[in-house]
């Protein structure tokens, strides 16, 4: 259930690029006309995750998780039927506000049902999704808006979705192990602002130009509500958002390392297609077909992580991951017109493997040192801070690619990128993921990961979960102990 949960999120949230010029072509607009249809979805999203760990323990992780599955369906359909751009524009907003509360719901569910030393070997199911969605999503929207239509770019959610609500309906069963507390309705409301508004900022920056006042408006008035945000929820007993929960070094440190080394790992994912069709004048289809090799040098690695987790630790697998990350962004750096597509797809495998070191481990770490109670907390915190990298990562690609594609017309390049970047600008771009991933790797390496050995299957407390047998007590506690049957 929560692989397809978010097999579906992430490809749709990928998929609808590819079928923008089709959109565009049918209601008879200039592409950048279609702004919205693309940055609406992730600014509902964002607005709905603050809300999702309450909805969680108020109604039920089932009951949230299959409501909002059926409210994405349904949404998918209004999409593929839009007579026009105001009715997608609003479908498309359901669909976000829906997809808000499916990955943190699907994540707590998980985390509630496995024990943490059974959640490395859960990884490597989960990475399929997580992997193969980005990769296939270009190559599946070419496929369809060429032999279908634009619409079937949301039509195919409607099965996917359709057969997960049955199936969850079914056999999926309810976990519900927290009492919620009183809504924090102001605080909802200010972290919902300000979170879509930071995120409107961030994804309308590259495409209207960041000197534009409304993108400027955007990001001073997300960054006063999110301090203004920020200080509401540490001083309310029952937050919104336990932000709380950053006192916890092994928390704060995995969610850091995710949001900066999410901006080379998927700004690299965004920009193989733009390379290989801009700069190098390849097909969609060439695209798809060497951007998809990352998804199997993913799964590769996740092989070695679930086996060597418990004996090395998180922090020396993350750090590596990322060293190598930068060093096949170097490599793309190197890359030109006259580079094979065979090498590509090399390069992408590379950067699977590398990837794959990065992603789950995050995720799995991040909880070694969580309360049962705050799982679904965490996991919404979680989801801010990883939908904060995704949407960072095009942006800070983008951004270059603008300022080169300026520079190489002799203007400022603060427009929209009209013009078309020179190779210069795309070894630039991959140099700079470079900088940003090896910055991620050496904070990496400085992350305390003790607790999440432990957790993790062969630690101590997999071990002594196995045994069915207490730790044994310390010196100073057996002595307590002693005195205190001497006092009864």
């Amino acid at each position: 259930m929560a692989v397809l949960t978010t097999f579906i999120c992430i490809v749709d949230g990928a998929i609808t690029t590819v079928a923008l010029p089709s959109i565009a072509r049918q209601f008879d607009l200039a592409p950048a006309a279609l702004t919205g249809v693309v940055v609406v979805y992730p600014v509902c999203l964002s607005m709905m995750i603050p809300a999702s760990a309450w909805l969680i323990e108020r109604h039920g992780g089932r009951r949230t998780l299959l409501l909002s599955l059926a409210v994405f369906t349904a949404a998918s359909g209004l999409c593929g039927a839009a007579p026009n751009l105001t009715a997608l524009v609003g479908a498309r907003a359901l669909q976000g506000f829906a997809a808000g509360l499916l990955m943190p719901t699907s994540q707590a569910l998980l985390f509630r049902t496995f024990s943490q030393a059974e959640q490395v070997r859960l990884s490597r199911l989960m990475v399929i999704p997580q992997q193969i969605a980005p990769a296939i999503a270009p190559l599946l929207g070419g496929l369809l808006v060429t032999g279908l239509s634009w619409r079937w770019v949301f039509y195919v959610n409607v099965p996917f979705g359709a057969a997960a609500v049955l199936f969850g309906a079914l056999f999926l069963a309810e976990h519900r192990d927290h009492a919620a507390g009183r809504l924090d309705l102001p605080g909802l409301l200010l972290c919902g602002a300000a979170t879509a508004t930071v995120m409107y900022g961030v994804c309308a920056g590259p495409d209207l130009g960041w000197g534009r006042p409304r993108v400027l408006g955007a990001l001073a008035a997300g960054a006063v509500l999110l301090v203004v945000a920020v200080r509401q929820q540490l001083r309310t007993p029952e937050p919104v958002l336990r932000l709380r929960l950053f006192r916890d070094r092994l928390f704060r440190d995995t969610n850091l390392v995710s949001l900066v080394g999410y901006v080379p790992m998927l700004g690299a994912m965004f920009l193989g297609p733009v390379f290989i069709q801009e700069a190098r004048g390849g097909s969609a289809l060439d695209s798809g077909t060497t951007t998809f090799t990352e998804a199997f040098g993913v799964l590769v690695t996740m092989q070695v992580v679930g086996a060597v987790y418990h004996r090395v630790g998180p922090r020396l697998i993350i750090g590596t991951g990322l060293f190598g990350v930068a060093g096949v962004m170097l490599l793309f750096a190197t890359a030109d017109a006259g580079t094979s597509l065979w090498a590509l797809r090399g390069y992408m495998f590379l950067l699977g493997l590398a990837m794959g070191a990065v992603f789950i481990p995050t995720t799995i770490a991040s909880f070694s040192t969580v309360d049962r109670a705050d799982v679904a907390h965490a996991a919404t915190l979680n989801t801010v801070v990883r939908q904060a990298g995704s949407a960072l990562a095009p942006a800070v690609v983008t951004s270059v690619l603008v300022l080169g594609a300026g520079a190489g017309a002799g203007g400022g390049g603060g427009g929209g990128g009209s013009v078309q970047p020179p190779l210069s600008s795309y070894q630039l771009s991959y140099f700079v993921l470079a900088v940003v991933a090896v910055a991620a790797g050496l904070y990496a390496f400085t992350m305390p990961d003790g607790p999440a050995r432990s957790a993790a299957p062969g630690g101590t407390a997999s071990r002594t979960a196995a045994s069915g047998s207490r730790p044994r007590p310390r010196p100073l506690a057996r002595i307590r102990q002693k005195a205190d049957r001497q006092a009864r």
